[in-house]
């Protein structure tokens, strides 16, 4: 049996005859860039993350980097947020000549510990940006609070955690603004790279269209320096299609994350495995991924025996960002940030996509048992 750690081929079988449709719509119109399909797109994606406005980007990446353009960060400022996530998150904050702060994360949900902010304030400081992980909620409460009291603007990364809540909110639209990825693996995801961004600011929309287009209002005529951050009509096009689609693909990860907890709770391995766990205030989890805890000594052997057995598997992420090479300058180093360290150390993803069968998720849970057992 073979089971791969995502099956995008199964996804666009039974969407095959939609997606053939709008493109070849964009295709006989011959307009590419932005249009209606993007504003199409930035209302329903606005909808249903219960924001007043949206911005569609060329990658989530991207839509990072034009919220902190959008405030002005820059050189000799700071942005705290969280060493175990994504390079991006982090690598935008260094493109502007900014200094990411870290924070450690919480060790049941993987994401910044808010009880690490306060004593992380400096007088640099200009923002806040929490991840969401894995398709699970921050707790963005105390971080808000924090932020209101240092005057800080809060960026949610919500790369992994479209439709995903937090005290029954839509996150996102928690904050000052929201980023959303559209790259093919993530729950939405499109036929190549794109993002939005997505704001309760309605006043926001226009800075931040403006931005992405070279800073360029009206046409030929730049008061700022922005960026070719601009969505494409395709991928607005395949995102409208999946986008209907989308509650009932996460309907279907919250059914796989609860069929492992069940198949894990009876295996041998239930003692050594250690699953996610949904925290209190995280009213609605996603999945982007799942990922489970493994005996540090014990995971490349879990990693290898998986590949091995054709299931596939990830590490996200083996080196936590302030031990990365080209952040060395940041002065961090080895246990500055021991759960993001054990995290890295112990954590392995295992397929949850929607059309994972229970068939091969018991083929995923018995092989572990089997790797790990006497």
């Amino acid at each position: 049996m073979q089971v791969p750690l995502l099956d995008l081929k199964a996804q666009y079988g039974g969407l095959r005859d939609e997606i053939t449709a709008v493109l070849r719509d964009i295709c006989e119109s011959q307009a590419f860039i932005l249009g209606p399909r993007v504003e199409e797109l930035e209302r329903a994606i606005a909808a249903y993350c219960g924001v007043g406005a949206a911005c569609g980007v060329s990658s989530g990446s991207d839509a990072l980097l034009l919220c902190l353009m959008a405030e002005g960060i820059g050189p000799g400022d700071e942005v705290l947020t969280t060493p175990y996530t994504f390079f991006a998150t982090a690598g935008v904050i260094h493109r502007l000549g900014a200094r990411p702060a870290f924070v450690d994360i919480d060790p049941v949900t993987f994401n910044l510990d808010p009880a690490g902010l306060e004593a992380a304030v400096t007088p640099r400081c200009r923002a806040i940006l929490p991840v969401h992980l894995y398709g699970q909620s921050a707790d963005l409460d105390p971080m808000l609070e924090v932020a209101r009291r240092h005057g800080l603007t809060v960026i949610e990364d919500a790369a992994q955690a479209i439709g995903a809540e937090y005290r029954g909110r839509r996150v996102g639209g928690i904050g000052d603004y929201g980023c959303l990825s559209f790259f093919p693996s993530k729950n939405l995801g499109g036929f190549g790279d794109g993002g939005m961004v997505v704001t309760r600011h309605p006043e926001r929309q226009d800075a931040l269209a403006t931005l992405r287009n070279h800073g360029m209002a009206p046409t030929y005529y730049h008061r700022v320096v922005g960026g070719n951050f601009r969505l494409d009509a395709l991928q607005a096009a395949v995102l409208l299609v999946k986008l209907t689609y989308l509650d009932e693909w996460t309907a279907a990860r919250q059914r796989n994350a609860r069929r492992y907890g069940e198949m894990f709770a009876e295996s041998a391995a239930a003692d050594l495995v250690g699953l996610p766990q949904r925290a209190s205030w995280a009213t609605r989890h996603v999945f982007n991924q799942f990922v489970v805890r493994l005996p540090a000594d014990r995971r490349q052997q879990v990693w290898d025996g998986l590949r091995a057995a054709g299931i596939g598997c990830n590490v996200y992420y083996p080196v936590p960002l302030h031990l990365q090479e080209c952040f060395r300058d940041l002065g961090y180093g080895p246990g500055d940030f021991p759960e993001s360290e054990r995290a890295a150390r112990e954590t392995l993803a295992l397929p949850i996509y929607p059309e994972l069968t229970p068939e091969q998720q018991r083929f995923v849970v018995d092989t572990i048992a089997r790797l790990l057992g006497p």
